[in-house]
Parts: structure tokens; sequence; C-alpha cells
């Protein structure tokens, strides 16, 4: 059974009509002529088949015309336009004007985004590479310079060989930092590191933290508070991955906090069973220009290349993955001048 796909049926009609329209062309002609009228009803069955002759013929070339000289010009020009992946084999193009313009008006939107989409990636890729390159270079020429003066003489110096040491293993040990962080934040991308969710009170997390980040706290003289009407705080989520979320928040208010400042942690229910936690310091804030890409990896606020509160620069986007990977939300609120705050949600335990 043939079956007629939108083409296909289109040039049936379109053939049809034309050869009827021939057809009564040369009929009313012939009305004029007396003897062809005459001849013509003496004669009606060779007419009747001289009309079917000639309506045939007519059909067979006005529809072969369209079929593989005008629709096929059309479908190659379809097909150049458009990917082979967008064109179905079994379906035609169709002869449809203003579809075909929709059609690719639509190509054309969806390349114009890819295109978009590939140069951002593009960008993204150089600046992560640049990034990169800057936040290893640092400790690689620091511990590579003192080890190389050591070499040359400076380790029979019992003055400086200890301390050129210590500041050979620091950079080192950045480096291992930053080395962890991206290792971390690949797993987190790739989806390989699987959240282990259990009950934790998250009060005595953040006390937790509080006392691991004390002693850095104590030298730049800033006090730490936690704030929560209710002692006790059960949250569902991935507990070593909370403590890591609020290790990078809180130790970024006391890295970016002023002297003798605050840096303090507040739990408040937002629904019977969400809550929110808030780490709120009063440092110099951040311009709400930077707020977009604030969550991007080595991405800095300030482009000096003044790293004195050191850090691998993918602390934030490592809380970003986490608490999406948590299915929460984090935002991030500043005065530039007066202080910042960040804040996620969490699951409350029934």
């Amino acid at each position: 059974m043939i079956t007629f796909n939108n083409s296909k049926f289109q040039s049936f009609i379109l053939s049809t009509l034309l050869s009827i329209f021939i057809l009564t062309a040369i009929y009313l002609l012939t009305l004029n002529n007396s003897d062809l009228t005459l001849f013509f009803l003496k004669n009606v069955t060779e007419l009747l088949i001289l009309v079917i002759l000639f309506f045939t013929i007519c059909f067979l070339i006005i529809y072969f015309y369209l079929e593989y000289f005008v629709l096929k010009k059309i479908r190659n020009l379809y097909k150049d336009l458009i990917p082979n992946h967008e064109v179905k084999n079994d379906v035609l193009v169709t002869t449809n004007m203003d579809e075909l313009v929709e059609q690719l008006k639509k190509f054309s939107k969806e390349s114009e985004t890819e295109i978009k989409s590939m140069q951002q990636k593009e960008n993204f890729r150089r600046d992560f590479i640049g990034n990169l390159a800057h936040e290893l270079k640092t400790p690689l020429f620091t511990s590579q310079s003192y080890l190389l003066t050591l070499i040359d003489g400076a380790l029979k110096d019992e003055n400086i060989n200890l301390k050129y040491l210590k500041i050979a293993e620091k950079s080192i040990e950045r480096l291992i930092f930053i080395v962890k962080d991206l290792d971390l934040i690949t797993k987190l991308e790739s989806e390989e590191l699987k959240l282990e969710k259990t009950t934790f009170n998250i009060c005595s997390l953040v006390n937790n933290v509080f006392e691991m980040l004390e002693i850095q706290a104590n030298k730049k003289r800033i006090s730490f508070t936690l704030d929560s009407k209710i002692k006790s705080v059960n949250v569902i989520a991935d507990q070593e991955k909370i403590h890591q979320v609020l290790t990078n928040l809180i130790e970024n208010s006391v890295k970016y906090g002023k002297d003798s400042g605050t840096s303090e942690v507040t739990i408040q229910n937002i629904t019977e069973n969400k809550i929110i936690v808030r780490i709120t310091d009063n440092g110099s804030g951040i311009r709400k220009i930077h707020f977009k890409r604030l969550f991007e990896r080595f991405y800095r606020v300030d482009n000096s290349g003044n790293r004195k509160t050191g850090g691998s620069g993918l602390g934030l986007a490592i809380v970003k993955h986490i608490i999406d990977a948590h299915y929460e939300k984090i935002y991030v609120e500043s005065d530039y001048g007066v202080g910042s705050e960040f804040s996620f949600t969490l699951e409350k335990s029934k």
C-alpha cells in the first residue's frame, strides 16, 4: 500500500488542480470554435478518452516536475542547512514554506545558543587553566627558590637553614592542599562521591569547627558566637561533607574578617522540616558585581595577585557542590565595607 507523506500529497493535489485548470482552459477555447464543438458533441466516447489521456499526461508532467525538480532542490537545500541528525530518515521535508522557514529559524537559534555555550566553556577552560597555573606556580617557585638557596650553601648556615626548610615545607603543604581540593571537586562534579546521610546535631558540629579554628581566630582576636534558640538541632545530611562546608565558610569569615571582630553562626527554623544556617562576619564585605562568579573555581574577589589569605581558591566552589548534592540552597548577602553573610538550608530530622 502506497503511503503519502506531506510533500508527496501536496504535489499530488497541486498537479491535479493544475491539470484541471489546463483542461478547463482548453475547453473554454474550443467554445469559440463551432466545428470543434460539433465534433466533440458527436464523438463523446472519443472525447472522454482524449480528456482522460490529456489529463494523465498533464498530471504526470506537472507531478514529476514538482517532485523531481522543485521539491528535490528544496530537500537538498534543507539537508544542507539542517544537520543529518536533525532530519528523520522516514520523513521528507515539508513543502510548506512558512513551516520550512520556522524550522530554519529554530535551527538557527539552537545553533546560536550552542555556539554561545561553546564560547562560554572555552572562556571558562581558559580562565581555569590560567588560574590553576597561577595558584600552582607561587608555591612551586617559592619552595624551589628556598631549596636552591639551601643547596647553594645556605644549608650550612644554622641561622637560616631551618627557617628556609619550614618555608619550603609550607609551600609544599599548600600544593598538597590545592591538589586535594581539586581531586574532591572533580569527584563532586563527576558524581563519583556518594553522600552518606546520617542524623546528627548541627550545633555540636558548629562547636567542633569553632574549636578547630580557635587558634587561627585568636591570632586576629576574632570571637566565635553560636546563636541558636534550640541547643540541639538534628539534621539529615552527610556529616563529613557538612563539616567541610562549615569549616570553609567559618574559616573564610576569619580570613576576611577584621581584627577584633566577630564570626557568628545562627541556626533558625524556616519550615517544619527545614533549617537555615547563617555564617556572618563584620569584615571587608564583597561587591555585588562578584556575586555571580563567587562560587567559581579559583575565582578571586581580589585580583591584585595578593595571596595573604592563602587557600586553594576552591573552597566556595566545593561548598556549592556539596550543598547542591544535598538538593539544598546556598545564599550570599554582603555590604561592601560592612560584612558578609553566607547561609545554606538543611533538612531537619523528624
